[in-house]
Order: C-alpha cells, then sequence, then structure tokens
C-alpha cells in the first residue's frame, strides 16, 4: 500500500509522553541527548523508571562549570538586544567564550531550535542549567538582563520577564497554566510600580509570589 494512501493514527497519549520527555531532558541536562533518550524510552517501554534526575539531584556536569551568570551576561551584550540569532553565529559566539559544547547542544536540543533561535528562549533554558528552582533561574535571568548600574537591585520590564516565566514553566512541564496566570496577575497588580519594572526582591521576598 502506498505510504500516502495509509491513515496514520497518533495515540492520545504522545502529547503529554513528548512533554514529560522534554521535562526529564531539562532536569537531566544529558550530555548525550540521542543515547540518554534511547535510554529513557526503553525504561518506558520495559515499565521502568525511566533515567532523569530529580530537581533536589541536579547538579551541574563537571565540564559544565565554566558556565557562568557573568559570561552570560557578556554573551547578551553581543548579541546586540537582537530578538532573533542564527543558530551558527550564536555557536560561534559561544565558542569564543569558551562555554562547553555539550551544554550548547543540550538547549539547542531541549529548545528545539533550528537555525534562527529566539535568543530570550535559549538564555533562559541557559540559565536554567545555573538555576535549580525556577525563581532561582529568574533571579539569574535578571541579573544577566538588567542594564541597572547603579549598585541597586536588577530590574527587567515586567513584559519580559512574563515572557520567560511563561516559557520556562511550560518547558518544565509541572506548573500549570492556571498558577501561572495567577501568579502574574498578582506580581502585575499588586508588585509591579508605575516604571513597569520588576526587582529580583519581588518574587523572591514576598510571600506571597510562589513561582514554584
Amino acid at each position: 500500500v502506498p505510504m500516502m494512501d495509509r491513515q496514520v493514527c497518533i495515540p492520545p497519549e504522545l502529547p503529554e509522553l513528548l512533554k514529560q520527555f522534554t521535562k526529564a531532558a531539562i532536569r537531566t541536562q544529558p550530555q548525550d541527548l540521542i543515547q540518554w533518550g534511547a535510554e529513557y524510552f526503553e525504561a518506558i517501554a520495559r515499565g521502568e523508571i525511566p533515567p532523569v534526575r530529580e530537581r533536589s539531584e541536579r547538579v551541574i556536569a563537571s565540564n559544565w562549570t565554566e558556565l557562568t551568570p557573568e559570561l552570560l551576561k557578556i554573551l547578551h551584550s553581543r548579541v546586540g538586544g537582537r530578538l532573533i540569532i542564527h543558530a551558527d553565529e550564536l555557536a560561534q559566539m559561544w565558542k569564543v567564550l569558551n562555554l562547553p559544547t555539550d551544554l550548547f547542544n543540550s538547549v539547542m536540543n531541549v529548545g528545539r531550535f533550528t537555525e534562527e533561535i529566539e535568543w530570550l528562549k535559549f538564555l533562559a533554558l541557559a540559565c536554567s542549567s545555573l538555576g535549580v528552582t525556577i525563581a532561582k533561574t529568574l533571579k539569574i535571568i535578571c541579573e544577566v538582563l538588567s542594564c541597572d548600574h547603579a549598585g541597586g537591585p536588577p530590574r527587567i520590564p515586567f513584559s519580559t520577564f512574563q515572557f520567560l516565566y511563561t516559557y520556562i514553566a511550560e518547558v518544565d512541564g509541572e506548573i500549570s497554566a492556571s498558577h501561572v496566570s495567577r501568579m502574574l496577575n498578582y506580581i502585575e497588580h499588586e508588585v509591579i510600580g508605575p516604571d513597569g519594572l520588576i526587582k529580583v526582591n519581588d518574587f523572591t521576598q514576598n510571600p506571597r509570589v510562589r513561582l514554584e
């Protein structure tokens, strides 16, 4: 039977399975994503627990210790305010800073980036390798993106924070959209001042803000 005449049936559980796989990959950050992915799905097929690190167990691999918020800030400055950057150009910038290739490839795979990369999304996933929790990841992002030089707390536009928190929560897969919406609504109406900027303390020190 010609391939075009065959009806492809997508199992209803496939979207959830892929969602869990993506979440597991961002948690574990394997050096060889393809090999790890094969082991992951083999374990699922056998009814076993897949090779996934829990948040409390997640550590940065020894060959990734070169990555720091300071180096990400330098990388961000070299991107020069662009929203989209070509993968080859970003890979070259990454190499010039002597950042680990394995981490670059992991972020590319987890984010499903192709030739054109949304820079803020790439940056968010890179920061997540340094932040054990979402709040910590967002704190690092604020430090990288902040343009304040007066010694005050790092600040970024709330609209940028909203975009990044929503994206990270979607990739993480454990936080409901309703929770994200409630937190963003509270921050926007009860925390953010007339300048439209959010400070790190606004979401790390406020007991009513639980980014999880």
